[in-house]
Protein backbone atom coordinates (compact mmCIF):
# COMPACT_ATOMS: atom_id res chain seq x y z
CA UNK A 1 0.00 0.00 0.00
CA UNK A 2 1.44 3.43 -0.48
CA UNK A 3 1.66 6.82 1.39
CA UNK A 4 -0.81 9.04 0.49
CA UNK A 5 -0.25 13.03 0.07
CA UNK A 6 -1.07 13.17 4.13
CA UNK A 7 2.01 10.88 5.39
CA UNK A 8 -0.35 7.89 5.95
CA UNK A 9 -1.04 4.47 4.23
CA UNK A 10 -4.05 4.41 2.01
CA UNK A 11 -5.69 1.62 0.42
CA UNK A 12 -6.05 2.66 -2.94
CA UNK A 13 -3.39 3.19 -5.56
CA UNK A 14 -3.87 6.66 -7.83
CA UNK A 15 -4.31 5.67 -11.32
CA UNK A 16 -3.59 8.66 -13.83
CA UNK A 17 -6.25 8.96 -15.85
CA UNK A 18 -6.19 9.79 -19.86
CA UNK A 19 -6.82 13.29 -21.18
CA UNK A 20 -10.57 14.00 -21.96
CA UNK A 21 -13.33 13.38 -20.32
CA UNK A 22 -14.20 11.55 -16.85
CA UNK A 23 -16.84 9.60 -18.03
CA UNK A 24 -14.45 7.38 -20.08
CA UNK A 25 -13.21 3.99 -18.95
CA UNK A 26 -9.71 5.84 -18.21
CA UNK A 27 -8.31 3.69 -15.72
CA UNK A 28 -6.16 0.81 -16.03
CA UNK A 29 -7.99 -2.13 -14.44
CA UNK A 30 -6.59 -3.52 -11.41
CA UNK A 31 -6.93 -5.90 -8.31
CA UNK A 32 -8.21 -3.07 -6.47
CA UNK A 33 -11.02 -3.03 -7.81
CA UNK A 34 -12.30 -6.45 -7.20
CA UNK A 35 -14.04 -8.11 -4.18
CA UNK A 36 -10.96 -10.76 -4.00
CA UNK A 37 -8.54 -8.54 -3.08
CA UNK A 38 -10.03 -6.91 -0.11
CA UNK A 39 -11.61 -9.92 1.21
CA UNK A 40 -7.74 -11.28 1.50
CA UNK A 41 -6.73 -7.75 2.72
CA UNK A 42 -9.21 -8.02 5.35
CA UNK A 43 -8.71 -11.77 6.52
CA UNK A 44 -5.14 -10.67 6.70
CA UNK A 45 -5.82 -7.78 8.82
CA UNK A 46 -8.33 -9.44 10.79
CA UNK A 47 -5.47 -12.34 11.61
CA UNK A 48 -3.23 -9.65 12.54
CA UNK A 49 -5.53 -8.07 14.88
CA UNK A 50 -6.69 -11.23 16.71
CA UNK A 51 -2.86 -11.69 16.96
CA UNK A 52 -1.43 -8.28 18.25
CA UNK A 53 -4.67 -6.28 18.44
CA UNK A 54 -3.28 -4.26 15.33
CA UNK A 55 -6.67 -2.72 13.69
CA UNK A 56 -4.95 -1.76 10.39
CA UNK A 57 -4.82 0.58 7.92
CA UNK A 58 -6.94 4.00 7.98
CA UNK A 59 -7.46 5.58 4.46
CA UNK A 60 -6.16 8.59 3.89
CA UNK A 61 -4.68 8.91 7.30
CA UNK A 62 -6.21 9.91 10.77
CA UNK A 63 -6.48 13.65 9.65
CA UNK A 64 -8.99 12.78 7.06
CA UNK A 65 -11.02 11.33 9.52
CA UNK A 66 -10.80 14.71 11.63
CA UNK A 67 -11.42 16.59 8.27
CA UNK A 68 -14.78 14.80 7.75
CA UNK A 69 -15.93 15.04 11.51
CA UNK A 70 -14.86 18.93 11.74
CA UNK A 71 -17.29 19.50 8.97
CA UNK A 72 -20.54 17.66 10.58
CA UNK A 73 -19.36 19.36 14.10
CA UNK A 74 -19.30 22.94 12.23
CA UNK A 75 -22.32 22.63 10.31
CA UNK A 76 -24.41 20.82 13.79
CA UNK A 77 -25.11 17.74 11.94
CA UNK A 78 -27.65 16.30 14.54
CA UNK A 79 -25.71 13.78 16.73
CA UNK A 80 -28.73 11.40 16.26
CA UNK A 81 -28.57 12.09 12.31
CA UNK A 82 -28.67 8.60 10.71
CA UNK A 83 -25.14 8.17 8.71
CA UNK A 84 -23.48 5.91 6.71
CA UNK A 85 -20.24 4.98 6.29
CA UNK A 86 -19.99 3.10 2.33
CA UNK A 87 -17.43 0.47 2.33
CA UNK A 88 -16.40 0.68 6.30
CA UNK A 89 -13.39 -1.63 5.75
CA UNK A 90 -11.99 -1.98 9.45
CA UNK A 91 -15.03 0.64 11.24
CA UNK A 92 -12.02 2.53 12.82
CA UNK A 93 -14.02 5.52 11.29
CA UNK A 94 -17.18 4.45 13.11
CA UNK A 95 -15.05 4.28 16.24
CA UNK A 96 -14.02 8.29 15.63
CA UNK A 97 -17.73 8.94 15.09
CA UNK A 98 -19.26 7.38 18.29
CA UNK A 99 -16.24 8.98 20.49
CA UNK A 100 -17.69 12.45 18.87
CA UNK A 101 -21.51 11.45 20.18
CA UNK A 102 -22.98 10.72 16.82
CA UNK A 103 -25.60 7.49 17.93
CA UNK A 104 -26.90 6.31 14.74
CA UNK A 105 -24.41 4.97 12.71
CA UNK A 106 -24.15 2.29 10.08
CA UNK A 107 -21.31 0.94 8.19
CA UNK A 108 -21.43 -1.44 5.62
CA UNK A 109 -18.98 -3.61 3.12
CA UNK A 110 -19.12 -5.82 0.48
CA UNK A 111 -16.24 -7.93 2.54
CA UNK A 112 -17.38 -10.49 5.19
CA UNK A 113 -13.85 -10.15 6.19
CA UNK A 114 -14.09 -6.41 6.67
CA UNK A 115 -17.21 -6.17 8.58
CA UNK A 116 -15.75 -9.49 11.38
CA UNK A 117 -12.54 -7.26 11.69
CA UNK A 118 -14.88 -4.05 12.45
CA UNK A 119 -17.07 -6.15 14.80
CA UNK A 120 -14.22 -7.30 16.19
CA UNK A 121 -12.99 -3.86 16.78
CA UNK A 122 -16.23 -2.55 18.32
CA UNK A 123 -16.51 -4.69 20.70
CA UNK A 124 -12.44 -4.21 22.05
CA UNK A 125 -13.83 -0.44 22.52
CA UNK A 126 -16.78 -1.47 24.42
CA UNK A 127 -19.02 -0.33 21.62
CA UNK A 128 -22.20 -2.33 20.27
CA UNK A 129 -24.50 0.24 19.27
CA UNK A 130 -23.07 0.47 15.68
CA UNK A 131 -25.06 -1.56 12.81
CA UNK A 132 -22.89 -3.50 10.80
CA UNK A 133 -23.85 -4.73 7.32
CA UNK A 134 -22.26 -7.05 4.60
CA UNK A 135 -23.69 -5.30 1.77
CA UNK A 136 -22.15 -4.26 -2.22
CA UNK A 137 -23.49 -0.68 -2.70
CA UNK A 138 -23.79 -1.82 -5.86
CA UNK A 139 -26.52 -4.22 -5.30
CA UNK A 140 -27.51 -3.37 -2.13
CA UNK A 141 -29.90 -6.42 -0.85
CA UNK A 142 -31.39 -4.73 1.87
CA UNK A 143 -33.84 -1.22 2.18
CA UNK A 144 -31.17 1.03 3.37
CA UNK A 145 -32.91 4.43 2.97
CA UNK A 146 -33.46 8.01 5.00
CA UNK A 147 -29.51 8.59 5.30
CA UNK A 148 -29.17 12.19 6.36
CA UNK A 149 -24.84 12.15 5.97
CA UNK A 150 -23.25 9.27 3.66
CA UNK A 151 -19.14 9.00 3.51
CA UNK A 152 -17.09 7.53 1.68
CA UNK A 153 -13.42 7.25 1.87
CA UNK A 154 -11.92 5.30 -1.21
CA UNK A 155 -14.57 3.22 -2.13
CA UNK A 156 -15.47 5.26 -5.01
CA UNK A 157 -11.68 5.21 -6.27
CA UNK A 158 -11.87 1.04 -5.56
CA UNK A 159 -14.81 0.83 -7.66
CA UNK A 160 -13.18 3.36 -10.87
CA UNK A 161 -10.31 0.43 -10.77
CA UNK A 162 -12.68 -2.67 -11.06
CA UNK A 163 -11.95 -4.74 -14.32
CA UNK A 164 -15.20 -5.22 -15.11
CA UNK A 165 -17.07 -2.29 -16.65
CA UNK A 166 -16.38 0.02 -13.91
CA UNK A 167 -17.95 2.48 -16.03
CA UNK A 168 -21.15 0.72 -15.44
CA UNK A 169 -20.49 0.32 -11.83
CA UNK A 170 -19.63 3.98 -11.20
CA UNK A 171 -22.84 5.23 -12.85
CA UNK A 172 -24.74 2.22 -10.55
CA UNK A 173 -22.99 3.53 -7.07
CA UNK A 174 -24.50 6.81 -8.47
CA UNK A 175 -27.74 5.21 -8.81
CA UNK A 176 -27.36 3.65 -4.94
CA UNK A 177 -26.36 6.49 -3.55
CA UNK A 178 -30.05 8.51 -4.66
CA UNK A 179 -31.63 5.66 -3.13
CA UNK A 180 -30.33 5.93 0.43
CA UNK A 181 -29.43 9.73 0.95
CA UNK A 182 -32.73 11.52 1.93
CA UNK A 183 -33.57 14.62 0.45
CA UNK A 184 -31.12 17.60 1.09
CA UNK A 185 -28.99 14.83 2.52
CA UNK A 186 -24.80 14.99 2.22
CA UNK A 187 -22.79 13.18 0.84
CA UNK A 188 -18.96 13.37 1.60
CA UNK A 189 -16.57 11.68 -0.31
CA UNK A 190 -12.77 11.68 -0.29
CA UNK A 191 -11.29 10.49 -3.58
CA UNK A 192 -7.00 10.14 -4.72
CA UNK A 193 -8.57 8.88 -8.13
CA UNK A 194 -10.39 12.04 -9.34
CA UNK A 195 -10.17 15.19 -9.29
CA UNK A 196 -13.08 18.04 -7.83
CA UNK A 197 -13.87 18.75 -11.67
CA UNK A 198 -14.16 15.12 -12.28
CA UNK A 199 -16.34 14.19 -9.11
CA UNK A 200 -18.49 17.17 -10.31
CA UNK A 201 -19.31 15.51 -13.64
CA UNK A 202 -19.55 12.44 -11.85
CA UNK A 203 -22.21 13.34 -9.24
CA UNK A 204 -23.79 15.98 -11.74
CA UNK A 205 -27.25 14.66 -11.90
CA UNK A 206 -29.11 14.63 -8.38
CA UNK A 207 -26.56 16.50 -6.70
CA UNK A 208 -24.70 19.53 -6.50
CA UNK A 209 -21.51 20.68 -4.08
CA UNK A 210 -22.10 22.13 -1.21
CA UNK A 211 -18.29 22.47 -0.06
CA UNK A 212 -15.20 21.63 -1.05
CA UNK A 213 -12.81 20.75 1.99
CA UNK A 214 -9.15 21.65 2.38
CA UNK A 215 -6.37 19.15 1.92
CA UNK A 216 -2.53 19.44 1.76
CA UNK A 217 -1.39 20.96 -1.15
CA UNK A 218 1.81 19.83 -3.23
CA UNK A 219 4.25 21.86 -5.01
CA UNK A 220 6.02 20.50 -8.20
CA UNK A 221 8.21 22.87 -10.63
CA UNK A 222 6.65 25.35 -9.86
CA UNK A 223 3.21 24.81 -10.28
CA UNK A 224 0.87 23.21 -6.99
CA UNK A 225 -1.89 21.04 -6.75
CA UNK A 226 -3.63 18.91 -4.37
CA UNK A 227 -3.30 15.11 -4.74
CA UNK A 228 -6.43 14.15 -2.61
CA UNK A 229 -9.96 15.89 -3.40
CA UNK A 230 -12.52 16.10 -0.36
CA UNK A 231 -15.96 17.05 -1.11
CA UNK A 232 -19.33 17.74 0.56
CA UNK A 233 -22.55 17.32 -2.07
CA UNK A 234 -26.08 17.93 -1.13
CA UNK A 235 -28.60 15.54 -2.73
CA UNK A 236 -31.19 17.69 -4.16
CA UNK A 237 -34.52 17.42 -2.71
CA UNK A 238 -37.36 15.57 -4.86
CA UNK A 239 -40.48 15.07 -5.06
CA UNK A 240 -40.77 11.14 -3.81
CA UNK A 241 -38.53 13.33 -1.16
CA UNK A 242 -41.20 15.51 -0.22
CA UNK A 243 -43.94 12.75 -0.21
CA UNK A 244 -41.55 10.09 2.08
Amino acid sequence: MNADAEGHSAAVVPAQPQEGSPAADDFVPSALGTREHWDAVYERELRTFQEYGDTGEIWFGEESMNRLIRWMQKHKIPLDAAVLDIGTGNGVFLVELVKHGFSNITGIDYSPSAIKLSASILEKEGLSNINLKVEDFLNLSTKLSGFHVCVDKGTYDAISLNPDNAVEKRKQYVMSLSRVLEGKGFFLITSCNWTKAELLDAFSEGFELFEELPTPKFSFGGRSGNSVAALVFQKKETSLDKVS
